[in-house]
């Protein structure tokens, strides 16, 4: 049994648009929202507390996260913290898609104490507990970050 269609050809409609003006073209890229040093270091004290909430760890694992990049620049590692944050790190080969050269991933509670140095990077990968792959996989040159007054 054959099934024919009384529907009509389809038609395809193209729209083109006329070209950008040079000046709205250069687009750069949007700057995430600085944390400052006050709001950054005050969230790292609480975490240390006895009432530490999510919030402060969000902003403590932030913060330190955006120290690191600024004393690491570059793109070729993504140091990931979930579910609070990642960036990319450590100048070297750069990509733009999918997954970069090398990775690191660590719990928020594992990143806060390699990022004030209550341990090592090391120690802490030899204990499994965190994930590295890839060159440049090892941020010792770059860690504690911060050391709390």
């Amino acid at each position: 049994m054959m099934v024919c269609s009384l529907a009509p050809e389809p038609m395809t409609k193209i729209f083109t648009r006329q070209p950008y003006l040079c000046l709205i073209a250069n687009v750069s890229p949007v700057a995430g929202r600085r944390i400052s040093d006050d709001a950054g270091i005050a969230a790292l004290s609480h975490w240390e507390g006895p009432d530490a909430t999510a919030e402060d760890e969000a902003l403590a694992v932030r913060y330190t996260l955006q120290l690191l990049k600024q004393k690491a620049p570059g793109s070729s590692v993504e140091v990931r913290v979930p579910p609070w944050g990642a960036i990319q790190a450590i100048d070297g080969p750069t990509h733009t898609r999918g997954t970069p050269p090398a990775v690191i991933e660590m719990s928020p509670t594992v990143w806060l104490e390699i990022a004030l140095g209550k341990h090592s990077f090391d120690e802490a990968l030899g204990a499994g507990r965190i994930q590295a792959s890839g060159q440049r996989s090892n941020l010792s040159a770059w860690l504690p970050i911060v050391a709390l007054p």
